[in-house]
């Protein structure tokens, strides 16, 4: 199942999607998690100090091994330069398992100890000094969107991705990639303003967007959420000792996280899992393709536009029938 985590910056979304992934982990599920947000914060809200946050292999830094990778033996795809971020795979293409080992998670994700239970950590990378005037943030985050294009995750399988702030995931079709999508809100004027962008925006892609309040102290900020998102509304979280703990470096045993966000955390799992029986192969295939062939015509070569365009393998559908073609 993968999982993205969005909100306005310094909503709490970092927070949030890290508890999530800590309370996937304790019941043995396989997590990956991918912190796709400019600013990187997903490692040290998962216990990192900040040595070991800045010695995570970037994604972004790996784009060449990453596509070598899953292009295999694609005869649509000539070389690893040809592929950009969207490029969907097709006959001979590599996927990847959540569960599996390659040579993508070797270079690129590292285990994280969790109270005990392990997951695999892969980040995007902070911006550098070389980028600055010259580089796009999307060209970091355009590895995670070639990566879910190319994965194949079953039920009880998570993939959770912390996003980047406000509705920045909508220059790419990366939005379109998520069994479900927690847009975590504030009971603010501003807290809600990204929900109701993110929804105007993923009306026509058929997006699960539940909301998840933060930061709700009282009565008052929960009937604001309800008349501002209202069914959207799945869960509320407010004050956690625990994860002021946290933000002091000094984490408690997750055990002894508030049973209140503790069955917060239950309830969304809950939402994911039911969306499994919602997915739609044909539909996730078509929309990669929409966004692959908008990327192609975006091109001003109109040679290299062709050349995008012909990636596409119209008889190849991810999903089962994918796994047994390649």
């Amino acid at each position: 199942m993968k999982i993205a985590f969005v909100g306005k910056g310094g909503s709490g979304k970092t927070t949030l999607s890290s508890l999530f992934i800590r309370h996937l982990a304790t019941t043995g599920a396989p997590v990956i998690a991918v912190d796709a947000d400019i600013n990187q914060h997903l490692g040290p809200a998962l216990g990192l100090d900040e040595a070991e946050a800045a010695a995570l292999p970037a994604l972004g830094e790996r784009l060449p091994l990453i596509k070598e990778y899953l292009r295999g033996s694609n005869p649509r795809i000539a070389s690893a330069e040809q592929m950009i971020k969207t490029t969907p795979p097709g006959e001979g293409s590599r996927l990847l398992r959540v569960r599996e080992d390659n040579p993508v998670y070797d270079a690129c994700a590292r285990p994280v100890e969790l109270d005990g239970d392990v997951v695999r950590l892969m980040v995007t990378g902070p911006f550098t000094d070389a980028d600055l005037g010259v580089a796009c943030y999307h060209s970091k985050t355009g590895a995670v969107e070639l990566c879910l294009n190319h994965l194949v995750d079953g039920r009880g399988e998570y993939v959770v991705v912390d996003m980047t702030a406000g509705s920045d995931s909508f220059a790419s079709g990366m939005f379109t990639r998520f069994d479900i999508t927690f847009l975590v809100a504030e009971p603010t004027r501003k807290g809600v303003s990204v929900y109701r962008q993110y929804k105007e925006y993923a009306r026509d892609f058929g997006v699960t967007l539940k909301v998840v309040g933060n930061k709700v102290q009282g009565q008052d900020d929960l009937d604001f959420l309800r008349a501002e998102v209202g069914d959207d509304l799945l869960v509320t979280v407010g004050h956690s000792d625990w994860v002021r703990a946290l933000e002091k470096g000094r984490p408690p045993r997750f055990a002894l996280l508030e049973d209140v966000n503790r069955r917060a955390l239950h309830r969304m799992r809950t939402a994911v899992d039911a969306t499994y029986e919602l997915r739609d192969p044909g539909r996730y295939t078509r929309q990669m393709v929409h966004f692959h062939l908008k990327n192609a015509q975006s091109w001003g070569n109109e040679r290299t536009g062709a050349d995008l365009a012909a990636q596409v393998d119209p008889a190849f559908v991810l999903g089962e029938s994918a796994v047994a073609a390649v």
